[in-house]
């Protein structure tokens, strides 16, 4: 199985999340049609995939999303643009 750490930003790049999942198409699904009105991403219109790595061992995606969480929005940024320097919507490319 794959696992997955993802970065979704809203659409002007100021808010970002950070989440792990078994199914990436399903959970950005999920943010994008704010399946939980009450959630952080919807409150904060956060459902632009940004950025996302795959891991064969839950440990491991769990850990680099800790790991993420923890640097500041500065490495997170870097992170993003190094394969994503315009911003877009990944999602798109998953489905």
């Amino acid at each position: 199985m794959t696992y997955y750490v993802y970065i979704l930003s809203n659409n002007y790049n100021t808010t970002l999340y950070i989440g792990v999942t078994n199914n990436l198409i399903r959970r950005v699904y999920e943010h994008k049609t704010h399946i939980d009105p009450s959630s952080f991403t919807a409150k904060y219109h956060v459902n632009k995939l940004v950025y996302y790595e795959m891991y064969t061992e839950p440990e491991l995606a769990i850990a680099r999303e800790k790991q993420l969480k923890g640097r500041n929005r500065t490495y997170k940024n870097s992170i993003i643009e190094k394969d994503n320097p315009q911003w877009i919507d990944l999602y798109p490319s998953i489905i």
